[in-house]
This record gives C-alpha cells, sequence and structure tokens, in this order.
C-alpha cells in the first residue's frame, strides 16, 4: 500500500481524539473501518504506532514519530485547499459570505444587518448542530465565517490557523419546563426540584449531554436522560413528560416556563471564527448587535441581567488557535443599564 495523505489523516485524528470511536466519528467513518486503515497503514509502515486498551488509544515512541512529522504535512496541505476554495468560491459567487452557525436565534437579526449593511450581498447560510464539524469547514475553505458555542467542560477542537472571537465569554443555560410544573413557581429553579423529573437533550449537539451528566451528578442525581432534538423536547416538556436545557434567549410560550437554574450550572461560550481577523472584524459588530437585541425580548434573560448575576458579556477581540480564556471584559450600554435596574 502507498502512504497517502488521507492515511496521515487518520492518523493524526486518532492521536487527537485519543481513541479509535471518536476518531472515526471526527472523520465520518466507522469504527471497523478505521481499524482495518490503520492496521494497513502499520503493515505498510514496519511497526505498531499506537498502543489499544480501554482507557483508549495512545501513540507507541513510533506513533508520535510519524505523528509529528505527518501534522505540518496535513496542515500545509489542509491550507492549500482551504485558500484554493476560498478563492473559487470568491471567484464564482462574488462577495458572498458563506456562514455556518449551530442554533440561535440571533441569526435572523444578524443576517438582516449584514443585508441593511451591503444590500447588494446575499449571504448564505449553513445550520448544524456540531461546533466541531463548522470550524472544520471554516479551515478548510467551505465556510467564511462559523457562530458557534462551546459548552463549558467540553472545549472545542480549532483547527489551527483559525482566528476567534468571544462574543459571549458565558451565557448561562436556564431550564425549560411546563408551565404548570411545581418549579416553575420559582424565579430560578433548584436541580434538586427536578430529582425527580427525565431530561431531554441532543446527544448530536458536541458536548451537552456530557456537561448535563456531570452537572446532575454533583447535585447527586442519577440523572434520567433521553435523546431527542430540542424542537421535540420542547413539545414533550410542554405536557410534563421531560424538562430540557434552554438558550436563555429562548422565546417565550403560554405552555412553557423558561428559568435559570439556580447557580447557574451550565454555561456556554458564543465564538465567531474565521481564517482572519479581518473578516471577523467585517462581521462581529452586527452579530454583537443581534445578539442583545435577541436578549432583550427575553423577560427571563432580561431578569437575569437585572438582578446583577454573574452576567454574560461580550469578551475583548482575541484570536489564536484556541478560543480565548477569561480577560478584558466590555459591557454594553444596555446591561449597564439594566443592572442598575
Amino acid at each position: 500500500m502507498e502512504l497517502e495523505v488521507r492515511h496521515l489523516r487518520v492518523l493524526c485524528a486518532i492521536a487527537d481524539a485519543g481513541s479509535l470511536h471518536r476518531a472515526a466519528r471526527e472523520l465520518g467513518m466507522a469504527q471497523p473501518s478505521l481499524s482495518t486503515q490503520l492496521r494497513r497503514i502499520e503493515q505498510t509502515l514496519g511497526g505498531r504506532l499506537f498502543t489499544r486498551g480501554r482507557t483508549g488509544s495512545r501513540p507507541t515512541p513510533l506513533g508520535h514519530i510519524v505523528v509529528s512529522r505527518a501534522r505540518p504535512l496535513v496542515a500545509e496541505l489542509a491550507a492549500i485547499v482551504a485558500e484554493t476554495r476560498a478563492a473559487a468560491a470568491r471567484a464564482a459567487d462574488g462577495p458572498r459570505p458563506r456562514i455556518g452557525a449551530t442554533a440561535s436565534r440571533a441569526l435572523p437579526g444578524w443576517l438582516r444587518l449584514l443585508r441593511a449593511r451591503v444590500p447588494a450581498v446575499e449571504p448564505s447560510l449553513q445550520m448544524d448542530v456540531s461546533a466541531n464539524a463548522l470550524l472544520r469547514m471554516v479551515a478548510e475553505g467551505r465556510l467564511d465565517l462559523a457562530f458557534v458555542h462551546e459548552v463549558e467542560g467540553s472545549p472545542l477542537r480549532v483547527p489551527a490557523g483559525l482566528c476567534l472571537r468571544v462574543l459571549v465569554e458565558r451565557e448561562p443555560q436556564f431550564v425549560t419546563l411546563a408551565a404548570d410544573h411545581p418549579a416553575a413557581a420559582r424565579r430560578e429553579v433548584r436541580l434538586a426540584d427536578l430529582a425527580g423529573d427525565r431530561w431531554m437533550v441532543d446527544s448530536t449537539v458536541d458536548g451537552e449531554w456530557d456537561a448535563l451528566c456531570r452537572v446532575l451528578r454533583r447535585a447527586g442525581i442519577e440523572p434520567d436522560l433521553l435523546h431527542g432534538d430540542y424542537l421535540t423536547a420542547y413539545s414533550l416538556a410542554a405536557i410534563g413528560e421531560v424538562v430540557t436545557v434552554s438558550q436563555p434567549t429562548a422565546r417565550p410560550r403560554p405552555d412553557l416556563a423558561i428559568r435559570p437554574l439556580e447557580g447557574d450550572p451550565i454555561g456556554v461560550r458564543l465564538l465567531l471564527a474565521a481564517r482572519s481577523a479581518a473578516e471577523l472584524d467585517e462581521a462581529c459588530p452586527e452579530l454583537e448587535e443581534a445578539y442583545w437585541e435577541t436578549a432583550r425580548q427575553s423577560p427571563a434573560y432580561q431578569e437575569w441581567l437585572r438582578r446583577g448575576r454573574r452576567r454574560a458579556v461580550p469578551g475583548a477581540p482575541r484570536t489564536g488557535r484556541r478560543p480565548a480564556g477569561a480577560g478584558v471584559r466590555a459591557v454594553t450600554r444596555w446591561q449597564a443599564e439594566a443592572g442598575e435596574r
């Protein structure tokens, strides 16, 4: 077998993921196919590259050598492909920003503001539940921008060369439950009040299932979790079958109660990703305006901000290979006023 770049990409994916199962999911392959391909690569190179055990897959000394040599080759090829695709897209479509996003009520306002600034430009939008998938698409030149959320405790895998800007350093995640649920009478819901409830969460959203399990177990609750998309979760929550997590900007409904969780145990960071800081500079102001416009439409979120709790605030501009950490923060005028009232 001739060793090809795709084989090097497989080795890097296994080393990064730490297990064949996770690597196969990242590569969009079945695990048996990945295992077979790894064996063929090892046979070609003449030695074992990974040790496989109950705790995952770890590079052998030979594997470390091969992976360290493979990374720059894979990264360089990815950069060539990304730059070529981006140039071809610009030539074919003109200055049309290709936007990817995880779910957010700020998206319609963002697109409206982008169109208002440059009426001749029509942005394209691609939705995906996986923030990691969207970041890869930006790195590969298939998207220009990605607006994603990073679940606390589950860092995103940010491809080399991407620039990131923090829109909101920590957005609290609320709970959605039936309007007649006993806990709905509280201004803030305690996890203990939901100890007997089943939760529904979308396990395909990067990090959300693991985060909820951690939070519930930390509170002494053995989680009773169901997998489902959030449209289904809201429908079932309305009739008291489940409770579910929700963004604080979620639209109010008469049959649902959206409440903060006491202590804000679940949080996410909202990020905008691009291949250059200039692209972030151009798109971020409209996104920030759209987000806080949406926040003003959520009574529960407004109340949370007015109470002066640990505020979700826009982060200072950041770029780099990894999501930015805590640092200088700015508070919008509306937030400052909300906190004073």
